[in-house]
């Protein structure tokens, strides 16, 4: 065997080597070792923020749900059930989106531009089905009182918070259908309510999902 032979079986021999002690490497140990450390210190963030009620997984924190009637014959879409607290528009991807009832398999905005006509058109029409909605037989809502989160999908279009503001508007309905008083309900609004992180990041924020699970109890004890 000359030298050149020799010296390419060598270097096939060092590359597989290194590709060996790579693959061992990075693909064994490292990603066994990330895990072990995510579960150790951040298990409930390592597996999905998940949300229990009743002994079961009912969602995620990070992810918004809806909360729907079920389909009536010739319904296309789904009314909301007004007993509980609606979450922010989910059509970020459009009307025509796998993503409009909050599905997980595409996540993003409409990219629609603030004077698009159909933007002003969902924003007109969400706005009027908010006021009817949440106008009750003591509570007026007029149309300053709508906040900007009740009428318009997030960035992401699973948004699973709202603005306390928001919640604060469902607050007579929510008790009126449950047969709450308003200042029970206000309460769990405000115990739900999470403040900027750290003092100055981000908005105060209501998570509707939490929210929900509460106020299911507060109604079975009432």
């Amino acid at each position: 065997m000359n030298n050149s032979v020799k010296n390419t079986a060598r270097l096939l021999g060092a590359g597989l080597r290194a590709l060996l002690v790579l693959t061992l490497v990075c693909g064994v140990i490292y990603p066994l070792a990330v895990t072990g450390v995510a579960q150790a210190l951040f298990h409930g963030k390592a597996n999905g923020s998940e949300i229990k009620a009743d002994g079961k997984v009912v969602g995620s924190s990070l992810i918004g749900q809806r909360y729907d009637l079920p389909l009536k014959k010739g319904q296309e879409t789904a009314e909301p059930d007004l007993k509980w607290f609606q979450p922010r528009p989910s059509n970020g991807l459009g009307t025509n989106s796998v993503n409009t009832q909050y599905k997980l398999i595409l996540s993003g905005a409409t990219n629609l531009s603030g004077d698009n006509k159909d933007l002003v058109g969902q924003v007109r029409a969400a706005q009027q089905a908010v006021i009817k909605d949440n106008t009750t037989a003591t509570y007026k809502v007029d149309k300053a009182d709508v906040p900007a989160d009740a009428v318009t999908s997030s960035g992401s279009g699973l948004d699973p918070d709202i603005s306390p503001a928001y919640a604060d508007l469902q607050v007579h309905r929510v008790a009126e259908r449950n047969g709450l008083s308003v200042s029970q309900v206000d309460k769990l609004v405000e115990d739900h309510t999470s403040s900027r992180i750290l003092g100055f990041l981000g908005e105060p924020r209501v998570n509707v999902l939490e929210l929900n699970i509460a106020l299911k109890g507060l109604a079975a004890r009432s």
